[in-house]
């Protein structure tokens, strides 16, 4: 009898103990700058445009020691923008669509491209923007309807990064929340939705400063499957990258992308009524002359090739940022993506608000 009572001692000792101590981790993390995630609505036929939770604000940080702290703002359509958007409105809209270069979750809204044409523009040209993180080509394409249908943009600006292309197809990938290409009956590649619902479990986490941060500082999710593919698998060398994309040029990848590409010219001009003369392309490159060098021939390079060709040859604007990378880090050796995240920097954002402000679309709304 004595030694049950023991054990049972010994058991709540330790539970007490354990819970003492997450009691406290969790108290000491609310007063740190843990990131609270973007928590994204969910998406269905019924409400088919992904977005994240309106009217709230956010803090951003990253990794175990709460690197790169940011602090924006959700507003009233669900996008990452410190301005509200609108229906009714005389003044020339320009939308500006992305990835996580667009989110830009980590720069201050000031100090990001959009932001930066917002407030040079102010009074002229109004500057929405849509964009999250993990979005590819098919996906934009939604979204830039969504600006022209939803708030009548006149223009659109899509930023390509190395990402895009492939991750546009389904088979590559599936995409909870977002648009993706899926061939139908035909082999012909038509816009598909995984769906995606926002459930009980994220709830949980995001009301907890520690499971905040086991789930988006420590990113134990994709550290777990990491460690899966490394030790549970067979061993394979770690892809190299160009491009924050793996380098991989194969035959299959690089034909697959490139069929997404035409794929998505051919619904650019359906789904988005707007000339050509009204959508601009920036495309992100490897904005250092070495890196250029090196990356020569890799999965990147092909695709902002041809991604390049296809848009110029049907009369679209399209902007290389690496000319102008190229030469404000000639002048002052300056870096465009953070240390540990290869992300735009408030530099980035920069050169190609320069180049934008220099484009004949800018030009043509401001006349």
């Amino acid at each position: 009898m004595g030694r049950r009572r023991e054990r049972w001692l010994a058991v709540i000792t330790v539970v007490g103990s354990f819970a003492l101590c997450l009691g406290i981790a969790e108290a000491v993390l609310r007063f740190l700058p843990v990131a609270t995630g973007m928590r994204t609505m969910s998406v269905t036929a019924a409400s088919p445009i992904a977005h994240f939770t309106p009217n709230r604000d956010f803090v951003f940080s990253r990794d175990w020691n709460l690197a790169l702290v940011n602090r924006g703002h959700v507003n009233n359509a669900g996008f990452v923008n410190d301005h509200d958007y609108g229906r009714d409105n005389e003044v020339p809209l320009v939308a500006v669509v992305g990835d996580s270069y667009i989110e830009a979750a980590m720069v201050p809204f000031g100090q990001t491209m959009h932001g930066r044409l917002a407030a040079a523009l102010e009074g002229r040209v109004r500057v929405y923007s849509f964009g999250a993180a993990g979005a590819p080509l098919s996906q934009y394409l939604v979204w830039a309807r969504h600006a022209t249908s939803e708030y009548g943009a006149g223009a659109i600006i899509i930023n390509v990064v190395g990402n895009d292309f492939d991750e546009s197809l389904a088979a590559y990938g599936r995409k909870p929340g977002f648009w993706q290409y899926v061939p139908d009956e035909t082999g012909a590649l038509q816009l598909r939705l995984s769906a995606y619902r926002r459930g009980i479990a994220s709830e949980i986490v995001t009301a907890s400063a520690l499971g905040r941060y086991f789930v988006f500082n420590l990113q134990v999710g994709p550290q777990v499957l990491a460690f899966r593919s490394r030790f549970l698998q067979s061993p394979a060398a770690a892809p190299e990258h160009a491009g924050n994309t793996s380098a991989a040029a194969d035959t299959a990848r690089v034909t697959d992308s490139l069929i997404a590409i035409d794929a998505f010219f051919r619904d650019l001009s359906g789904l988005v009524r707007l000339s050509r003369e009204r959508v601009l392309f920036t495309m992100d490159g490897f904005r250092y002359p070495e890196r250029a060098t090196a990356g020569a021939g890799t999965y990147f390079d092909l695709m902002r090739r041809a991604f390049r060709a296809k848009a110029e040859a049907l009369g679209y604007e399209i902007i290389d940022l690496d000319p102008a990378f190229f030469a404000q880090h000639a002048r002052t050796e300056a870096k465009f993506e953070y240390p540990h995240d290869g992300h735009w920097n408030p530099m980035g954002h920069k050169v190609a608000f320069e180049a934008v402000m220099a484009s004949r679309l800018i030009r043509a709304l401001l006349q």
